[in-house]
């Protein structure tokens, strides 16, 4: 074999399904020429993929892995900003778990050398069945690269370099012994790697799973927080009604007494006019007073039977709104219920929900990283791009607005007597959803007088 034809340490990229399993493979010069727009990949069009950088040695062993997103619009090109140092990364990760040429360097979501770049990095699957490193460890033997691999066979020694051992030293039961020592001492050290390395991988897993059940949760929360702000909106949207419609009560009320005192005074007229006209004509007065009295009946049945069909149909509403303000306060009751319910499940049933979305534009916020908006989704976001980005980060708008000050100039906030802000510089909460106001945006001895107060 030639010099040229040696094998060397080779770089390449995997890109990993939506069922699971690797469904690409290329090189890493393949993959740069991606990233400069020479090609473009028309089958992952507006889709996010989830992509492995593996470095593999010459018999085929991956000593290095960097699992990350790469966004493609409409035309399967890939993003123009996209810009993660994958060797970089490689070079300065942990040790993960060892795919058979001892433990790897791994770069991960839970495991990021470089914490501004962990938001577009994921974690590998590592449950038993589905362990995305044992697919990329099957991928790289298959060798559908074509690598160059290196001969592990050893050569066979000529017969005229052996030499046998005189009669007497054929039985050495001393080194026999001390040979077998040192056997029995690397098998106990194989073991205890192993066993070092097998704690490391469920570290991992656990890791992994517990910042997804995290951010499951707080996304459960902000969603029952914001139905249940929705909510109370509609009761106090039905209060209201319902106040406005006892004061219409009332005004109708005060509007038929007044025309039942009318009435009264109208017959009360009518009396004096009957008593006056059965002084000259008594045939005439009877007949004026009847038709009176019948017209004034007619009058008064009609305008009693309309207004207490006003006051039917109004009582019949208020009803109803005091059966739907019911109907919402146990509606509250019962999402509370649920939101509990929810938090306290495991984090196996949160996983089964996730949600995976289509990308149609891509934007940046500080905290939530570059962000994939579904077409559904752009009314939301011209509207409001705060809320948008303070809900992908599971926070609400409020708090979200205040970790971006505090993100922008990490100082102290807290007044001091004579009324300016402390500004002393402290460290900086890149995540939204652990920023908490008085604590994460205040010195040690402010944080520390605000923890007091409280007691106090």
């Amino acid at each position: 074999m030639s010099m040229q034809n040696k094998p060397q340490m080779v770089e390449a990229v995997m890109f990993f399904s939506e069922r699971g399993g690797v469904c690409k493979q290329m090189f890493f010069a393949e993959f740069e020429a991606l990233l400069d727009g020479v090609v473009n990949m028309p089958e992952f069009a507006d889709q996010q993929m989830r992509i492995a950088y593996v470095s593999i040695n010459p018999r085929l062993l991956i000593r290095a892995a960097v699992f990350f997103y790469l966004d493609f619009d409409e035309k399967g090109a890939p993003d123009s900003g996209w810009n993660i140092p994958l060797q970089h990364l490689s070079e300065r990760a942990g040790r993960g778990p060892d795919l058979g040429a001892g433990p790897i360097r791994l770069a991960c979501r839970s495991q990021c050398p470089v914490s501004w770049h962990q938001m577009h990095l994921w974690d590998p699957n590592l449950a038993p069945g589905h362990n995305d490193l044992v697919l990329l460890r099957d991928a790289v033997k298959r060798n559908n690269l074509g690598l160059l691999i290196e001969d592990d066979s050893t050569q066979a020694l000529a017969p005229e370099r052996l030499h046998m051992a005189s009669e007497d030293k054929w039985y050495a039961p001393d080194a026999a012994a001390e040979a077998a020592g040192k056997v029995a001492e690397t098998m106990d050290q194989e073991h205890r790697l192993k066993t070092a390395q097998l704690i490391k991988q469920q570290r991992l897993r656990i890791s992994s799973l517990s910042q997804q059940h995290e951010e499951e949760v707080a996304k459960l929360r902000l969603a029952t927080e914001e139905q249940n702000q929705s909510l109370q909106a509609q009761a106090r949207e039905l209060d209201q009604a319902l106040r406005q419609q006892q004061e219409l009560n009332v005004d109708l009320k005060a509007q038929l007494a007044a025309q039942a005192a009318s009435m009264q005074a109208l017959r009360e007229e009518v009396a004096v006019q009957m008593r006056e006209l059965e002084s000259n004509e008594r045939s005439a007065s009877e007949i004026l007073r009847e038709q009176f009295e019948n017209e004034l009946q007619a009058k008064i049945a009609s305008a009693v039977a309309e207004y207490k069909e006003q006051v039917a149909i109004r009582d019949v509403e208020l009803a109803y709104r005091n059966e739907q303000d019911a109907q919402l306060h146990e509606d509250v009751e019962r999402l509370k219920r649920e939101r509990d319910e929810l938090a306290s499940q495991g984090g196996g049933q949160i996983l089964e929900r996730l949600a995976k979305l289509g990308v149609v534009f891509v934007v940046y916020h500080p905290g939530a990283g570059h962000l994939t908006i579904p077409l559904q989704d752009i009314g939301s976001y011209r509207d409001n791009p705060m809320a948008y980005a303070a809900a992908k980060c599971f926070v609400s708008e409020v708090q979200y607005r205040q970790w971006l000050a505090h993100y922008q100039q990490p100082s102290c906030e807290a007044l001091l007597p004579s009324g300016q802000r402390c500004a002393i510089p402290i460290d900086r909460v890149d995540t939204p959803s652990r920023f908490s106001v008085g604590n994460s945006n205040c010195c040690e001895r402010h944080k520390s007088a605000s923890r007091l107060r409280t007691v106090g």
